[in-house]
């Protein structure tokens, strides 16, 4: 048998499917992956159907059903003021990880670095190091999981591309203020660097808070990949979709990848899903 040098030699299975195993074998209450534990809306289920009996069931276009990106783009300028075009600038995937996958290798160039807020999600490190790159952790305070902005602004070198950002956090739950998104901005602008935002939870929101995405600030959208998920806000995990907003000269970059990743996501799902926004 040949020898295979491994691509991530310091990655193993992932924790989600460890602690996963180990709550069905001991009939525990699963904390480890970001699931609700809960039946999805009676209408989405019905719209599914539906979506399987009228024949939905071939092959979606490959950056989504033109109807959910209509309603993606219609939902974003309603929630956060910032209409993006359906056509060039909102694409559905197959899950979110799968949009943050496509966004790192679609600019991240070998020798690039990238940063990340720890503790983070898992995926995130290994796209990058697949891309090439080199992941630069910084970590977040230990008393509420807030940003350093000093630690952040000193992890920047000539190097760096690229910082991933994620509010509502995983797995804090801390989310970020107006000001952060301000600062982000001011950092983001000085270092010419793009953005991914992983915003998945982004209406579980408690306490009055409002969810501060990117998309409230035109000079973070023109430089961000935004990525949201179906299957969080409607807790219907197991459908696998996602999306991801970005300006088009981005968007482009995504598609390359997507189109040779997943190419496109299920199709009677989608149909689903844009008759519920």
């Amino acid at each position: 048998m040949p020898t295979i040098p491994s691509r991530l030699p310091a990655v193993g299975t992932t924790i989600f499917t460890v602690m996963s195993q180990l709550a069905a074998d001991t009939g525990a209450v699963n904390l480890g992956q970001g699931f609700p534990d809960f039946d999805l809306p009676e209408p989405l289920a019905d719209l599914l159907a539906r979506a399987v009996r009228e024949g939905r069931n071939q092959y979606a276009p490959m950056a989504g059903v033109p109807a959910l990106r209509e309603a993606i783009a219609a939902k974003t300028e309603a929630a956060y003021g910032h209409r993006a075009d359906a056509a060039t600038e909102v694409t559905v995937t197959s899950g979110a990880t799968e949009a943050i996958f496509n966004a790192i290798l679609a600019v991240l160039q070998p020798g690039d670095e990238a940063i990340v807020l720890d503790p983070s999600y898992d995926s995130y490190e290994p796209g990058i190091v697949l891309a090439g790159g080199r992941c630069v952790h910084v970590p977040l305070r230990p008393t509420d999981f807030s940003v350093d902005w000093d630690a952040l602004a000193a992890a920047v070198t000539p190097r760096t591309r690229l910082i991933l950002v994620n509010s509502p956090h995983n797995p804090s739950g801390a989310i970020w203020s107006a000001d952060d998104v301000s600062r982000l901005a001011a950092l983001a602008g000085t270092h010419d660097l793009i953005v991914i935002s992983d915003e998945v939870y982004e209406h579980i929101v408690f306490d009055g808070r409002r969810h501060e995405s990117v998309l409230r600030t035109p000079e973070l959208a023109a430089r961000s990949f935004v990525v949201s998920s179906f299957g969080k806000t409607y807790h219907c995990t197991g459908w696998k979709v996602g999306s991801c907003v970005a300006p088009a000269a981005l968007t482009a970059e995504f598609r390359k990848v997507h189109q040779y990743n997943t190419f496109a996501t299920s199709t009677p799902a989608q149909w689903a899903f844009a008759g519920m926004i």
